[in-house]
């Protein structure tokens, strides 16, 4: 029995038509409430300041427990994403991606753990696995985001960190036409570091909502277009090797390097429909469409410079005493490579859904929903190298030192030629690195000088579809009953299946052969100028179009895959049919004097999976052979919830939750791609005639038992304060380990012939371990106008969260989960009043370790730095200046990354180790918004 009465604020949201679904819902559930929205006059509620008071309603009247951010936060402080956005709310944060938040973590858990829903229909990714990128959607057109910490039975996703559910606008709601424009024009603080980059970019958006048919037939339109700059300049290391002095004593020193400054541009076109129908008062469909081109290109530009790991002498010049790491050193007769590389990453995404809702009586209704996305992505990353001479013997060497700068920002160097001279610097392979049976064999360099020198460039190539279709039929029954209000119960499916297809191709000038070995210098059509590396005192190096060459022929392509079985491994197919059932009761209530509400369901869910992939071995010759893999496997959980919701007064509440939760493999982990060989004569120790590595399709999904305790105290329209604390046992955790697997009807790669035993001992991940992971959470929105009315229009949000973790593998070791910060705040400090307004903006989190792409597009995790980001914003409403034909027009400006806070990742626990300093300066943005 809800006793919730309803403030002004929240009715002239309601009136307003953007108060979120769970208000709305609550005061269906109360006719006196609705009879009191009726006499209310409506108040003016605008900018950022409704925004908020939005966000706190959702949170106060969901049943589970959210976070939110509405379309005015999205809207008005225009991210490139909505990770940019989710990033500063309670418990969560964002791994940056070339300088962009992309990959949100919830409660100490990486994007893996959690599942991300559009309109509530699980969505497809771009990335090999399951975590959304979230550079992908544009802010522009979503009306909201909705992050559930704990889960309830009827939610269509699973994810133990928990659901992000980004929701776009339903036109029947709105009530009135909207046609508005936005613009924004974007500049780096860095000068293009590239000739041939860009340092200035625009996105604009348009927007139309309107009704029909006595607002029975709603239309939502939007399109929006970016093209965004981003310049870094970057320090990476190949790595740190101990190397032995003649005195006996273990020293760490730089291996090598690959600094290189970079200027990307990604732009996005996007486009989304909802239509919306109402026929009668018992019937609602609405059907939506999201389209996304994404293209993110990339142009570095930099000088590998190999180290301990290259050739000539190696003199150390100074010693950190305490780590033995070498800070300072010197080497002579070494050969660099010079690169001038191109990356574009393109994808497309689209999205459609039907959902039908329909009010069979007063106490019957029934929901219907399908949904179909799909994401294809392709990335053509390419590297040139030139040099002095090809291979490792030809050319002119330099003699090269490095000191290691204070502060985890990298090194600089000092060198003796001049890389900017196109004379002495040409197109070719200046180090050894062609090691390819099949390229030497094709040139006739076997048994010669110039053996493994035929690479002259590399090209990466993977490529990833993914597809989903989902289907709901679910029924709601009143009851009337003191304890429970209603039931919901219903069925789903969901059929997945994600293709990546790996290659890479060695690049060879067009002209080289045994009788013509040489470099080739840069045509003079293809020069660019020169690109600044002083950042860490190589000076100026020659800049080219690497792309332009390539496609006008000058390089002939050999794929790697011919000699290098990688490429087999990161292949691979994986499909996925989920059914699952749900019911669950929802509570209305009372315990006493004290109202009661939540839900208390249970869901089953069985999955059946398969991966197709290859085995494969290398023969005598140096080749690839491989024969084709199929593996099912499947698999079913029960998954109890239960959310309590007491509402002790009107403005305090105090929540309990607990569920099993579960968070399925990442989909590289589970393929059908293995290294296999196969022995008839004797098994090994398990018993098995084959041996095999790699993917293992038989991983089940990783566990937890959470519980929630929470106390949210509204205090004002605009304010509330809350203390929460969380725990969840892990079971079931993915680590390496050795398992056994079904070859059934198999060939084996060196015969080709389906041998007589069909079990392997599969060496790569399997389920085992776990452990605990617990926290707390502190959250504040502040409005100053309690304490003083001179204050109206000054406020504060804030957030801190704690998390700890007890993870061991199954051999007893301590493990950390990757994307935990164990320390994470964001603060936000606002003012709006009299159509002014402004902004500063932080997020901070501490140590953790993520993934980021390795060499060749694979996943690497590794040690990331904690980090400090400052954003701010000022802008106009020219609605409150009285100023005719201005009445539908903001301004802002916008600074991001005022504090130019770099991304740091270390190679070990040394840390002075710096794997990679990524410097990606501010960026500035001067928007416009005009509604007619």
């Amino acid at each position: 029995m809800s006793m919730f009465k309803p403030s002004m604020l929240t009715l002239a949201l309601i009136s307003a038509g953007v108060a979120s679904s769970n208000v709305a819902l609550a005061q269906e559930n109360d006719a006196a409430n609705i009879e009191e929205q009726q006499k209310v006059e409506v108040i003016e509620v605008r900018g950022f300041r409704r925004s908020v008071a939005e966000s706190i309603n959702t949170k106060r009247f969901a049943n589970e427990v959210v976070e939110s951010i509405s379309a005015e936060d999205i809207g008005k402080l225009p991210d490139s994403s909505i990770a940019e956005s989710i990033a500063r709310l309670p418990g969560l944060t964002a791994q940056r991606l070339d300088g962009r938040a992309s990959r949100v973590s919830v409660r100490g858990f990486s994007e893996n753990e959690s599942a991300t829903t559009f309109n509530g229909r699980e969505q497809v990714s771009i990335s090999d696995n399951r975590g959304v990128e979230f550079d992908l959607y544009p802010s522009e057109i979503m009306s909201g985001v909705t992050v559930y910490k704990t889960p309830s039975a009827s939610i269509e996703a699973e994810g133990i960190a928990g659901v992000i559910d980004m929701q776009t606008v339903r036109p029947l709601s709105k009530g009135e036409q909207v046609i508005q424009f936005n613009g924004q024009f974007e500049q780096t603080s860095f000068d293009k570091l590239n000739p041939d980059g860009d340092d200035k970019g625009f996105r604009g958006t348009i927007s139309y909502i309107d009704q029909f048919a006595d607002d029975t037939l709603g239309v939502a339109f939007a399109y929006t277009t970016m093209s965004s700059p981003n310049q870094e300049k970057r320090w990476n290391s190949w790595g740190y090797p101990d190397v032995e002095t003649p005195d006996g004593n273990t020293y760490s020193i730089l291996g090598g390097a690959k600094p290189f400054v970079r200027s990307s541009t990604l732009e996005r076109d996007s486009a989304m429909l909802v239509l919306e129908y109402a026929p009668t008062s018992d019937l609602n469909m609405t059907f939506d469409a999201l389209y996304v081109d994404f293209s993110d290109e990339k142009i570095l530009r930099g000088i590998e410079v190999p180290f301990a790991w290259g050739q000539g002498t190696r003199t150390p010049l100074a010693v950190d005493d305490e780590t033995g790491f070498v800070t300072s050193a010197i080497t002579q007769g070494q050969r660099v490579v010079v690169r001038n590389d191109f990356e574009e990453r393109k994808a497309e995404l689209t999205q459609f859904g039907f959902n039908l809702e329909y009010q069979v009586s007063d106490e019957w209704s029934v929901e219907f929903d399908a949904s179909r996305s799909e994401v294809d992505r392709q990335v053509w990353s390419i590297e040139s190298y030139s040099g002095t001479g090809r291979g490792d013997n030809n050319g002119v060497a330099d003699d090269l030192g490095y000191t290691f700068n204070s502060g985890n920002t990298g090194a600089q160097f000092t060198h003796g030629l001049d890389y900017s001279d196109f004379n002495l610097i040409q197109l070719g392979g200046p180090l050894s690195w062609g090691h390819s049976a099949a390229l030497n064999n094709h040139y006739g360099l076997t048994g010669t000088e110039y053996q493994n020198t035929a690479q002259d460039g590399f090209i990466n190539a993977p490529e990833v579809e993914d597809e989903l279709t989902t289907l709901k039929l679910a029924a709601k029954k009143l009851l009337d009953n003191e304890y429970i209000n209603s039931i919901d119960f219903g069925i789903s499916y969901r059929d997945r299946e994600k293709t990546k297809l790996s290659e890479g191709y060695f690049m060879t000038l067009a002209d080289f052969s045994l009788s013509n070995p040489g470099m080739l210098v840069v045509p003079e059509q293809y020069r660019l100028g020169t690109a600044d590396l002083s950042f860490i005192g190589m000076g100026e190096m020659i800049a080219y179009d690497t792309r332009a060459l390539v496609d006008d022929g000058y390089y002939n392509l050999m794929a790697e895959s011919l000699t290098d079985s990688k490429h087999l491994t990161r292949s691979w197919t994986v499909q996925e049919e989920v059914t699952a059932a749900f019911v669950q009761a929802n509570i209305d209530a009372a315990l006493g004097d004290v109202p009661v509400t939540g839900n208390v369901g249970l869901r089953y869910v069985r999955t059946e999976q398969s991966s197709q992939g290859y085995a494969f071995s290398v023969d005598a010759d140096g080749l690839v052979v491989a024969e084709p893999t199929d593996i099912s496997h499947d698999y079913s959980h029960l998954l109890p919830s239960i959310n309590l919701n007491f509402a002790i007064t009107e403005d305090q509440t105090v929540r309990f939750g607990a569920a099993k939760t579960i968070s399925r493999a990442r989909l590289d982990e589970m393929n059908a791609s293995i290294d296999a060989s196969y022995n008839p004569d004797r098994p090994d120790e398990n018993g098995n005639h084959w041996s095999v590595s790699g993917g293992n399709p038989s991983l089940e999904p990783k566990e937890a038992t959470g519980f929630d305790l929470s106390y949210e105290n509204y205090f004002s329209d605009e304010g509330y304060f809350s203390v929460a604390v969380f725990y969840k046992d892990l079971n079931e955790w993915i680590f390496d380990g050795i398992y056994e697997a079904d070859m059934s009807g198999t060939a084996d790669p060196a015969t080709g012939l389906v041998p007589e035993h069909s079990t392997a001992t599969g060496s790569g991940k399997i389920n085992g371990g776990g452990g605990d992971l617990w926290g707390y959470e502190l959250s504040l929105a502040l409005p100053f106008n309690i304490f003083a009315d001179e204050l109206e229009g000054f406020g504060l949000l804030a957030s801190h969260t704690g998390v700890e973790q007890d993870v061991e593998t199954p051999n007893g070791d301590e493990y950390e989960l990757p994307g935990l910060s164990d320390s994470i705040q964001s603060f936000t400090l606002y003012y709006e009043r009299y159509g002014f307004s402004a902004r500063t903006s932080m997020r901070k989190r501490s140590d953790f370790k993520g993934d980021i792409y390795g060499p060749g597009f694979s996943t690497d995790q590794v040690a990331i730095q904690g980090e400090t980001i400052w954003d701010a914003q000022i802008g106009y409403d020219f609605g409150e200046s009285g100023i005719a034909g201005l009445e539908g027009l903001e301004m802002t400006f916008q600074v991001q990354n005022i504090t130019e806070e770099p991304f740091v990742s270390l190679q070990g626990d040394n840390s002075l180790q710096v794997r990679d300093y990524q410097d990606y300066g501010r960026t500035y943005l001067l928007g416009f918004k005009y509604e007619l």
